[in-house]
């Protein structure tokens, strides 16, 4: 039974593995080019899985700046990761703490998205979520291992188009998940508030790009909160 469901979750989060591996060549090629070796690009995504924290804390020491002045960067823009683990941690009572580690560890956007909208339909299982993230993670590995090891051949990942598989991937998982009119008109206020929130950065408000997804977040959730009684 539990390996049938950790296949099933295997399945279900083979699409994220397609979206990050284009990412994680992305993230390879940039920590080399930066001065990581193969090894330490490799080593960093196979412990952390924290994509756009790994961007942000590659930048911060690219750049000169130290390695608590990284931690923190980090720190700030995986917040989100807390609202993520409040909505799901009900859902894992009875669970020891050795067997939730993985669950945490794999927590991610896409895994979280997969994994809540299968619990809404009653499938989900703590096996489906760990193959949900097994695969995730897999995908994200694998794909910052041939970056890094082919940096010299990839070259620009840019020219492959890879900035683009993330915000593809998240588009696609919003349209897949809304249900209803609630699920569109909280995405329409977070989408909203996200590029109001950047225009307004470029145009001389300085706000700094890692709180966007948590102050977008919470301000979408609260307007849903408020407006719809359910």
């Amino acid at each position: 039974m539990t390996n049938r469901h950790f296949s099933r979750g295997v399945s279900l989060g083979f699409p994220i593995l397609l979206g990050y591996a284009p990412v994680g060549v992305a993230f390879g090629v940039l920590a080399v080019t930066s001065g990581w070796t193969p090894f330490q690009a490799v080593l960093c995504s196979a412990t952390a899985i924290a994509g756009a924290g790994q961007f942000i804390g590659l930048s911060v020491v690219a750049g000169g700046g130290s390695l608590s002045a990284a931690l923190v960067a980090t720190t700030v823009v995986n917040l989100r990761y807390v609202l993520f683990a409040s909505t799901i941690s009900p859902y894992l009572h009875g669970l020891s703490p050795a067997r939730q580690a993985p669950l945490a560890f794999t927590l991610t956007d896409e895994t979280f998205a997969v994994n809540i909208a299968d619990r809404r339909v009653g499938l989900s299982t703590p096996a489906s979520m760990l193959g949900v993230g097994a695969i995730a993670w897999l995908g994200w590995v694998a794909g910052t291992a041939l970056g890094a090891y082919g940096a010299g051949w990839v070259g620009d990942p840019t020219k492959w188009g890879a900035q683009f598989a993330m915000p593809a991937m998240f588009t696609a998982l919003c349209i897949a998940l809304a249900e209803n009119r609630r699920h569109v008109v909280i995405g329409v206020v977070a989408c909203t508030l996200a590029v109001g929130l950047a225009a307004l950065s470029r145009g001389g408000l300085r706000i700094e790009a890692s709180w966007l997804v948590v102050v977008t977040a919470m301000a979408a959730a609260t307007v849903g909160a408020l407006v719809f009684d359910d």
